[in-house]
């Protein structure tokens, strides 16, 4: 349920290059002067997938639904207000309406995702919302020398006016990955020059090249019926790789010759190259197949669904009702098989397919890729998730670890007309945990450090208690620590000779860091760092230039060019303004510090007090997700922050906690969930808002509120049914209401098999389960679903419903027609917030009593 954090391929910086054209001259020196920072303006970047740029893995707030699962929160510096006083600042605050929060053009600036470092490291690229409409992206780029970003290409201008279409396996996908704007949704540079780059756009691919006359695109392929899915260049860009109907397909880039397919047994269960549902959603994987360094191979993974059950959902727009039918392995069901191949490309039509010998007890495999000397490894986990398996595979390789491939992973005829031994595997090392394994995407090799005549092994491990940075003899499985942080390190950044450069927690994981530590452990902070900020990076292919993303309490995300050999100052990049409006709304929290249940842990929460200048007792409204995996309070720039400024205007005081269980902490925390849902999060929840009123004057214990969504949508709910509530009121969106429908990776991680050995349900799926506690509800609460949530099936909120309609116990309930797990459109968000806040107005503000 988390959202997932991909891994980034490794990018090689060539330096000899033409430098741009005249199509975009670079700025004057000027801009690299450090007097000028200040002027310059911020430049966004919405860094969700590691996917897209090593960012953080908690960023959607509990109350963000267009998200679906999750933000942080942040610091504003400004002269702080004593609790319980009420300053003029307070009593004269800017005024807000919801229309201009979610209207347009955003507060924040326009926010923008995937930014990229080019191959050769003189480019930045992103996508950009359109100055018309922000939920249609654009790409854009600027040279990294200095100068303006520029558009290179929009859907408009590809399309012509055609309107864009999306298969729904292609809606599916963009789901995955959270991203709800329509244009153009994704690229990656193509070949290592720093000149090319690919994009899918309405089911068929193109290419934009960057020439000394402008941007010019180009267009590969004419069927926009049948896309082609997840594409991929090759490492020199001569190739590109995409699957279509289910198959892998190649296409050559720079003769003439006709795309050809690598394999041909592709059905309506049976597929190559693409990630399955699970990979994707719950393990942050969102592709299915992986070049070799030379070019010449590709590790694929075939999946078939066959076993998998089927969901058929109603998605139910005002006009009409679509019956979908969905794959969908809950709780206890099967998953898809996953099998692993290395495709040799070699000579024409049909690849020579060769297996991967895998034992029964992989139900996972969360990670793939290529050793520099062409060996295949896999990253596999067992299916409790206990244990996690680092594997490499070559011809002749003993197979006791890994038993030889069971014989339904020999491809068809029509796949492989020439039979080849499986490749067998050799584990190298392996994560065991009683609770569960955190995957990662640490894993890399560092030349420059030898072990057993092979390049160490860079690797991350929770062993000690906190998440650290290791080496590991690939020969010998030999382990040795690199960093011994204060609290855990978040992820590596990039690497070379005897650097690594990675991202840290600090401030009790409200705070992100960067450091760089060389191979005998001397750690080291980058420049730039500051109390109360959070800080992402990617990095060039020789990890010499940093694309650093920096963000604290009320401001937006900007990006920063940070040169490593030189130690110079991060430089800032000219990007899009935020409206004025935001710098005098910006809500400056109040450190509330509050203990857990257990009277002992340190929980992160902030205070936003109120600013309608009224006296007396407010009432409060209560944020929080709740969930693993999964951290909202901190430094670093809230997509809630304008919300949160709303709601102080209307009178309400806004409290925002992480409770035990979430991220960004260490493991003794990050594992309160396991075998319980609704348990410890609800004890730290009820706890927390106990203690509020004694940390601050002026609230109104009768009258506190709470908003969640997803997980903090079960934990709304949940909090309501229950007699020993604090609250007076709750919206939950989007709740998992049943373990039993949710998936089977999130859902088994925390919670193991719903029933056991006899068939009998388990434990923690009964104690979980909402729908057996209806007649607790005493309280006012509101449902609100998307009846096309293809994640939390509308079948949750549709049992819920009529268990409280059996028990004739009232609620209130708001359903959006077609709308998946986030509430896209600006409308349509538009009507949720008011929706919400008519809500709480009712039950919050009318009345102190119940």
């Amino acid at each position: 349920m988390t959202l997932p954090i991909a891994p980034t391929p490794p990018i090689r910086r060539i330096r000899s290059v033409t430098r741009p054209g005249a199509w975009l001259k670079p700025l004057t020196s000027s801009l690299l002067l450090a007097t000028t920072l200040a002027a310059l303006l911020p430049m966004t970047v919405h860094a969700q997938t590691r996917d897209e740029a090593q960012a953080d893995p908690a960023a959607r707030p509990a109350s963000s639904p267009q998200a679906g699962h999750h933000r942080r929160g942040a610091h504003r510096g400004g002269p702080h207000t004593a609790a319980g006083t009420t300053s003029p600042a307070r009593t004269a605050a800017t005024p807000l309406s919801l229309e201009r929060v979610y209207g347009e053009p955003p507060l924040q600036g326009r926010l923008t995702r995937q930014s990229e470092l080019s191959p050769d490291g003189t480019w930045v690229s992103y996508l950009r919302p359109s100055a018309t409409d922000s939920d249609q992206l654009e790409l854009w780029a600027q040279p990294t020398a200095g100068g303006e970003p520029r558009k290179l290409v929009s859907a408009d201008e590809v399309l012509g006016g055609r309107r864009q279409q999306l298969t729904e396996a292609e809606r599916m996908a963009l789901e995955r990955k959270r991203i709800s704007q329509g244009g153009i949704t994704g690229y990656q540079w193509c070949g290592p020059d720093g000149r090319t780059l690919l994009f899918p756009l309405s089911g068929d691919l193109y290419l934009v090249r960057l020439t000394e006359q402008g941007p010019q695109a180009q267009r590969l392929t004419n069927d926009p019926d049948v896309p082609e899915q997840d594409p991929t260049c090759s490492p020199d860009g001569s190739q590109l790789a995409y699957v279509k109907s289910g198959n892998l397909w190649l296409q050559p880039l720079h003769t003439q010759g006709a795309a050809r397919a690598l394999t041909t047994d592709g059905t309506g269960t049976r597929f190559w190259g693409l990630a399955e549902f699970i990979a994707a959603e719950e393990l942050g994987r969102q592709r299915g197949y992986w070049w070799s360094p030379d070019g010449r191979r590709l590790l694929a993974f075939r999946v078939d669904e066959a076993r998998v059950p089927v969901k058929t959902r109603a998605q139910i727009f005002a006009d009409r009702t679509t019956m979908t039918q969905q794959r969908y392995p809950s709780a206890g069901s099967p998953n898809a098989e996953v099998t692993a191949w290395v495709l040799d490309l070699a000579g024409e039509g049909v690849a020579r397919a060769v297996p991967l010998a895998l034992p029964a007890e992989a139900e996972y495999l969360p990670r793939a890729g290529w050793f520099s000397d062409g060996t295949p490894w896999l990253q596999w986990m067992t299916r409790d998730q206990r244990r996690l398996v680092l594997t490499e595979f070559k011809a002749g390789n003993a197979s006791a670890a890994t038993p030889s491939a069971p014989a339904s992973t020999t491809p068809t005829a029509p796949t492989a007309p020439t039979a080849s031994p499986a490749l067998q595997g050799r584990v190298i090392t392996e994560e065991r945990d009683d609770a569960w394994v955190e995957v990662q995407d640490d894993l890399t090799e560092l030349p420059a450090r030898r072990l057993s005549g092979q390049p160490a092994l860079l690797w991350s491990s929770e062993a000690s208690g906190r998440r650290q940075l290791v080496l590991i003899d690939r020969v010998t499985g030999r382990r040795m620590a690199l960093t011994t942080e204060p609290e855990p390190v978040a992820y590596r950044v990039c690497s070379s000779g005897d650097r690594v450069v990675y991202a840290a927690a600090r401030d009790r994981g409200r705070s992100r860091e960067l450091f760089a530590v060389d191979l005998a452990g001397r750690s080291r902070p980058m420049a730039g760092q500051r109390e109360r900020q959070w800080r992402d990076a990617r990095a060039d292919g020789d990890c010499s230039r940093l694309l650093v993303t920096r963000s604290s309490w009320g401001e937006p995300p900007r990006l920063f060019l940070q040169d490593l050999d030189s130690g110079a100052a991060p430089v800032a990049l000219p990007g899009d303004a935020p409206d004025p409006l935001l710098a005098k709304v910006v809500p400056t929290p109040e450190v509330v510090e509050v203990t857990a249940a257990d009277g002992r842990t340190p929980l992160n929460a902030f205070y936003f007090a109120p600013l309608d200048g009224r006296p007396g007792l407010h009432p409060v409204i209560t944020l929080a997700y709740g969930g693993p995996g999964v951290s909202t309070v901190g430094w670093s720039w809230h997509r809630d922050t304008a919300l949160i400024a709303y709601w102080q205007r209307r009178g309400y005081g806004v409290f925002t906690l992480d409770t035990r269980g979430m991220a960004n902490r260490d493991r003794a925390f990050t594992r309160a969930h396991a075998r319980s849902f609704g348990v410890n999060e609800v004890a730290d929840l009820f706890a927390a808002v106990r203690q509020l009123p004694q940390k601050r004057a002026g609230i109104d214990p009768r009258r506190i509120g709470f908003f969640g969504w997803s997980y903090g949508g079960f934990l709304a709910v949940r909090s309501m049914l229950d007699d020993q509530t604090p609250f007076a009121a709750a919206v939950g969106g989007a709740p998992p209401t049943d373990w039993t429908l949710y998936d089977t990776a999130y859902t088994e991680r925390y919670l193991g098999l719903p029933t056991d050995a006899a068939g009998q349900p388990t434990a923690p799926y009964a104690q979980s389960n909402l729908v057996d506690r209806v007649t607790l509800l005493k309280r006012p609460l509101m449902v609100i679903h998307g009846t096309a949530d293809d994640n939390v099936l509308f079948e949750h909120t549709l049992r819920l419903s009529e268990a409280f309609q059996k028990q004739s116990v009232p609620f209130e309930l708001m359903v959006y027609p077609g709308k998946a797990h986030g509430i896209a459109g600006r409308g349509a968000r538009l009507h949720l917030y008011r929706t919400v806040d008519a809500f709480f107005a009712r039950t919050l503000q009318a009345s102190a009593t119940h």
